[in-house]
């Protein structure tokens, strides 16, 4: 009988330590269901520039392709691409 007057006073700190345990472990739970997603994500990002990456050394490793040629195509694209976007704006109302 005297070891459980000995726990009486404990008993809230108990109480208090099971309930901080308690909920550290549901955001414990709630943080291992998401990693999935974020892992999910990350390999998607992840192929998308592997994909890039083929691309980009295909380019430069075809001998046939002139690549500064490209790119100023490119760029004389984006410009016409900018002044066409620009029109556009002036015209709305």
């Amino acid at each position: 009988m005297g070891e459980l007057a000995l726990l009486i006073p404990l008993a809230p700190f108990i109480l208090g330590g099971f309930v901080i345990w308690t909920r550290h472990q549901t955001k414990m739970a709630e943080a291992q269901a998401a990693m999935p997603q974020v892992d999910e994500r990350q390999a998607l990002y992840t192929r998308e520039l592997e994909d890039r990456i083929r691309v980009l050394e295909r380019i430069v490793t075809d001998k046939g392709y002139d690549v500064a040629s490209q790119i100023e195509a490119l760029r004389d694209a984006r410009a016409i691409e900018a002044r066409l976007d620009a029109r556009e704006k002036d015209l709305q109302p």
